[in-house]
């Protein structure tokens, strides 16, 4: 669908969006109209802005120190740096509904009381808060977090301190960023020195989609400390977990993880230095990894520990992946293990791990038979889905058609590309992420640099088979790029609104483009950096539709949508989502989808 507007009447023609109108029709041979959701990325600066910004830009360290105006009037996605807030707070309260400030030496030396925290930072769209040394020396308090950063887009949240040297009393943090989207989570020195405290983590990144989070420090010389997970990382889709130094030099702690990344897909989780020194601990772990595909790792578990008993049941039972198991209960005193239905079709290996104390009811391996006689009645593997409708086959591109949208809300946050002017100086590569973190205001470890890294990543990498791609990060690159596939008459279309998204609809008219004959397209999908950057390929053997989208109830039309069927799936990973969805395997299927918002494909103008 074209969404157009005029060719730029009362446009300044120096300002960066006249010159991208300039470019279009000095680049592109026909006279179409210009799409205006693509012309409204353009950069919002002024001529006199954009010289500016265009010289500090010749020395990086200068724009740097101009950072928080050019954030601003280039209209960037930039961190707020908020400073520490509600300091030293020392009375008993129930927050709600709290949302972008920090806290310092919060309930440091409470004695009993409950503090409860509602509907903390849920909703939010880019939400970055910091608890500091979080009931520090406390005695019998208890903190309660309910609803914490559900729903949120981009959240960045940082524990740092908390509960250290408490005793008794405890934590819990209950529906703790559930649903949300590339999070960036971490706790450091969790419960240190802590005497005879319970933490209780309940969903926690229930259903959150692709990012981090890390636990550092935690339980560190606790003392009768009591620790549960229940429901961790449950039907999250590709998110990473660090645990480091877990439960280090503890004494008859009690651990116990439920859930642990149950329904998950492609996760990737590693325990390092866990429960080491530990005296008299007890965990169990409980379906841990029930996952499709993944990377799991294990790594100096229980060394030098004494009378430990840990229990794992249902470990590693992935569809593919892999488990590694390294130095496990090395120079351990008493270790009790016992491990059942170990590594159900997942690559697993042990490495140098202790020979006595150790007990497998069932291991399994790619090379030994399955174990599915001991796999829970009436469960099946690889429970997790993509949201319905967010793959179809080629068939349902008909009048009268009935099927799911998924949502096509873009997710992004709102930001505008830069003039190629700008970007072309500003460096754009994994060897200089430092520079490029200190030019946008980035602290190391945080979203914001998860997030570039991410993306700078997915920018180099080598291309797949009968792929090319380029990332673009002005509106100019963009049409080079399209024009060096198909040529200069091109077109650009995207799906009209977010309309019908997480619901049924219906088909109207259906149009194949090129006759509906396998034609050359370039889509061009965002990814998430400080300013507008978008991955642009073309794969070969494509069709591309569009379609009138009708309420199914009232048959009145309240969208127009544009779908790419991509014919050769040979290539793609047998773990992708498609064949998840749609029950095949790489090549023996079509697969389709809706162009979402705010994306694109370029094909050649009819």
């Amino acid at each position: 669908m074209q969404v157009v507007i005029a060719a730029g009447a009362g446009q300044n023609p120096f300002t960066p969006k006249g010159y991208a109108i300039r470019y279009w029709r000095k680049k592109i041979s026909n006279d179409l109209p210009k799409p205006s959701f693509l012309l409204d990325m353009a950069s919002p600066l002024t001529a006199a802005e954009y010289a500016t910004f265009f010289k500090l830009a010749d020395e990086p360290n200068s724009l740097s120190a101009r950072f928080a105006d050019f954030c601003i009037k280039a209209n960037l996605f930039c961190f707020a740096n908020s400073s520490p807030s509600l300091k030293a707070y020392s009375d008993n309260v129930n927050f709600t509904s709290y949302l972008g400030m920090n806290f310092t030496s919060y309930g440091t030396d409470r004695i009993g009381g409950v503090d409860s925290f509602k509907n903390y930072s849920d909703e939010a769209n880019v939400a970055t808060d910091n608890f500091r040394r979080y009931s520090r020396d406390s005695a019998a308090h208890t903190e309660e977090f309910a609803s914490y950063g559900t729903d949120v887009n981009l959240p960045d949240h940082s524990f740092n301190g908390y509960g250290a040297s408490a005793a008794g009393g405890g934590g819990k943090f209950s529906n703790y960023q559930t649903d949300v989207n590339m999070p960036n989570m971490r706790f450091t020195a969790y419960s240190d020195n802590g005497n005879g405290r319970t933490q209780t983590f309940t969903e926690y990144s229930h259903q959150a989609n692709s990012g981090n989070q890390g636990f550092t420090s935690y339980g560190k010389n606790g003392n009768g400390a009591a620790d549960e997970f229940s429901s961790y990382g449950s039907d999250a889709n590709v998110m990473s977990s660090r645990f480091k130094n877990y439960g280090e030099t503890g004494n008859g702690g009690r651990d116990a993880f439920s859930s642990y990344g149950r329904d998950a897909n492609d996760p990737d989780n590693t325990f390092m230095n866990y429960g080491n020194g530990g005296n008299g601990a007890a965990v169990s772990f409980t379906s841990y990894n029930d996952s499709n595909i993944g990377d799991d790792s294990f790594q100096s578990y229980g060394k030098k520990s004494n009378a430990a008993e840990v229990d794992f049941k249902l470990y590693g039972r992935m569809n593919g992946g892999s488990t590694r198991f390294n130095g496990y209960g090395k120079d351990a005193a008493s270790q009790k293990t016992n491990f059942k239905v170990y590594g159900w079709k997942s690559n697993s290996t042990f490495k140098t791990y202790a020979k006595e104390g150790v007990a497998f009811a069932s291991y399994a391996n790619e090379t030994t038979d399955d174990v599915a006689p001991l796999v829970s009645k009436g469960r099946t593997v690889n429970k997790w889905v993509p949201e319905p409708g967010k793959f179809f086959r080629e068939e349902m591109l008909k009048i009268g058609s009935v099927m799911p949208m998924p949502n096509i809300r873009d997710p992004m946050p709102k930001r505008s590309f830069l003039p190629r002017a700008i970007v072309s100086k500003i460096p754009f590569s994994i060897s200089m992420i430092d520079k490029l973190e200190n030019i946008f205001h980035v602290i190391n470890d945080s979203s914001m640099a998860s997030m570039m890294m991410n993306s700078l990543k997915e920018c180099e990498r080598a291309p797949s088979p009968d792929e090319t791609k380029r990332c673009v990060g002005s509106i100019e690159d963009m049409i080079d790029f399209s024009t060096s596939v198909l040529g200069r008459n091109v077109t650009v279309r995207t799906t009209e609104n977010t309309q019908g998204s997480n619901g049924n609809i219906m088909l109207g008219k259906v149009i194949g483009i090129n006759g509906g004959e396998i034609t050359k397209s370039v889509s061009c999908h965002q990814s998430l950096f400080p300013y507008m950057l978008y991955y642009c390929h073309s794969v070969p053997k494509v069709r591309v539709y569009e379609a009138d989208i009708l309420d199914p109830n009232l048959k009145v039309k309240i969208n127009h949508g544009v779908a790419i069927c991509h014919l050769d799936t040979s290539s793609w990973s047998p773990g992708h989502g498609a064949f998840v969805a749609l029950g095949s395997e790489p090549g023996k299927i079509e697969v389709c989808h809706w162009i979402f918002e705010n994306d694109m494909t370029w094909t050649t103008a009819d």
